[in-house]
């Protein structure tokens, strides 16, 4: 049994989880994750995050979809941060039901766990721009590198009708509605973000999530980048302590984010498309990545912007690492963590990698 009051982290062993333990132990607080540790470096990340902070972290190994566990878990929590899911498309359309029974009844698992708590410390679930769908009736005009609004703005999105388009959409949907609900319904204080890509240290990303580290990983690998479609779909990108920093601060006004589903992503200011962040990352490392395209996938939107004022409004919240100097930190990152797995166990250090300043070697030109 758990005693003294400690933040829980579901999932908190991914690379969102960990980035938001780390900040909250550096402040002095007791976290408590709790991860079924499957997930591709998971363990690493727990093993970072233990060398820096010892007993103060505590860890729960587990399944989202175990009540009891989630229950212990919730026992004496101060706030809860729900980021424990289910998050590729193509995953949700080979097994819809595991994904269901992760985000959905997972998230529930977590709500009822809290409902039932005396005194309900608040909830900060992280939902998707997923739930939105294709977003088809969106016009569009094709540029050279990237869709572009028909409209000529800049396209950004502000919360809108769900309409998901895919298992994963639709089970992250049924989760964010539920989260929304239970405030309505039983006085819960919860908060939901909607998120568009977000990318930093701690990512190891893959062909299906992630695909902002996994370009860099490629990249590092020498190994060819497959696109899906024809490459042009942009997305708003957010910096992961930018990410952390929203976390903390609807925390802190949780009285005005509480019942309300919030975009969060980079917005117009932070936009690349799949090829121009490849071109990119042929300036940082010195060499262009192959490129090989494969068919569209199911609901793959071509243009999401997040449009964050409403959150901003909230909590006076605006992101600050622009993406030439979060693409560096990523990139800075990654080449460390390789270094440090080539080194004997014993001489292997915590890697810390802090924001480089421009210099020739880390610039990443700008993307329009």
């Amino acid at each position: 049994m758990m005693t003294g009051k400690h933040v829980l982290i579901t999932g908190g062993c991914g690379f969102v989880g960990t980035n938001l333990a780390e900040r909250l132990l550096a402040e002095g607080r007791t976290v408590c994750v709790l991860d079924d540790l499957s997930r591709t470096g998971a363990e690493r990340n727990l093993a970072w995050l233990r060398a820096g902070h010892g007993d103060r972290l505590r860890l729960e190994v587990a399944d989202v979809r175990d009540a009891k566990a989630v229950r212990r878990a919730v026992r004496n929590a101060s706030a809860v941060f729900h980021f424990a899911a289910q998050t590729a498309v193509t995953s949700s359309l080979e097994n819809p039901i595991h994904d269901f029974g992760v985000n959905a009844f997972g998230t529930l698992n977590v709500l009822e766990a809290l409902r039932l708590t005396p005194e309900p410390p608040p909830l900060f679930f992280t939902s998707t721009n997923k739930v939105y769908g294709a977003l088809a009736d969106v016009p569009l005009v094709e540029a050279a590198t990237r869709w572009t609004p028909a409209d000529g703005s800049a396209g950004a999105l502000a919360e809108r009708t769900v309409s998901p388009a895919t298992p994963y959409g639709c089970s992250k949907a049924a989760a964010d509605q539920y989260v929304l609900d239970y405030t309505r319904s039983f006085g819960l204080r919860a908060v939901v973000f909607r998120m568009s890509c977000v990318y930093g240290p701690h990512q190891f990303g893959n062909e299906d999530q992630g695909w902002v580290a996994h370009f860099v990983i490629r990249a590092l690998e020498g190994k060819p980048i497959t696109l899906f479609g024809d490459g042009k779909q942009v997305r708003d990108v957010l910096f992961v302590d930018d990410l952390v920093d929203a976390f903390q601060l609807a925390w802190k006004n949780v009285d005005r984010t509480s019942g309300r589903a919030f975009n969060i992503g980079g917005g117009p200011e932070r936009t690349t498309s799949l090829v121009e962040l490849v071109d990119a990352i042929g300036s940082l490392t010195g060499v262009t990545p192959a490129v090989r395209f494969a068919p569209w996938r199911e609901g793959d939107q071509r243009h999401y912007v997040s449009d964050t004022s409403a959150f901003h409004a909230a909590t006076g919240w605006a992101p600050s690492v622009d993406l030439k100097a979060g693409v560096a930190r990523l990139h800075a990152w990654l080449l460390a963590t390789r270094r440090a797995s080539r080194l004997p166990a014993a001489a292997a250090q915590p890697i810390v990698v802090p924001m480089p300043a421009a210099s020739p070697e880390l610039a990443v030109p700008a993307l329009q």
